[in-house]
């Protein structure tokens, strides 16, 4: 978990009024005493109201809520156009995530940002080309990707011609057409991988 996302999650436990122990915190967020220690003292110092001490436990004073998430016009033009395209070209989770982060953002918005996040006039549409199970290999390689694992493929060339390859995947990227993937595939050293842009539509 990252730092920010620990912080915040800390702030909510002690939101419920309820006096709460560093132990207790340390538990549930899968850290040290000590850790929630700093975590708490770095919250006191930006302002956060948290009252009591160390081996006591801690109490947020009634009444504090976390400030309004904020985004100019522009930028909320950007990320629904962004959460709209990933879920019309991306794989099956990314899709997924994009919908949820796109309600997640709606609902923190001011009337005023909603309305304009749901006038967005930019729009996505599914490739022909990709159907589930192009959805589900995106989802591979960019797991793959994220924890630098190789991948054993079926490649089909331009003549049809199938050949299974072992690939190194970089990343994914969105092509005027299709999506593609960067990769590495390494022959008999690793020192000498070819890079490569491949199209998923011919993966197997």
């Amino acid at each position: 978990m990252r730092r920010a996302d620990r912080l915040f999650q800390i702030v909510q436990y002690l939101r419920g009024g309820r006096l709460t122990t560093a132990r207790a915190l340390a538990e549930k967020l899968e850290v040290t005493p000590r850790t929630i220690y700093r975590d708490v003292a770095d919250l006191i110092g930006s302002g956060v109201p948290i009252e009591g001490e160390a081996g006591v436990g801690y109490i947020m004073r009634a009444g504090y809520d976390l400030p309004p998430l904020m985004f100019t016009s522009q930028e909320i033009v950007a990320l629904v156009a962004g959460a709209r395209m990933l879920r019309a070209w991306g794989g099956a989770e990314m899709a997924a995530a994009a919908e949820e982060a796109l309600v997640k953002i709606e609902a923190v918005l001011p009337d005023a940002a909603r309305t304009r996040a749901a006038g967005v006039p930019i729009h996505a549409y599914a490739m022909p080309d990709l159907a589930p199970e192009v959805r589900l290999l995106i989802d591979r390689i960019e797991a793959a990707t994220d924890n630098r694992l190789r991948l054993s493929l079926s490649y089909a060339d331009a003549a049809g011609q199938v050949t299974t390859r072992t690939i190194r995947p970089l990343g994914l990227r969105l092509a005027p057409e299709a999506w593609a993937r960067r990769r590495r595939r390494p022959p008999y050293c690793e020192s000498d991988w070819a890079s490569r842009i491949s199209r998923t539509a011919s993966l197997r």
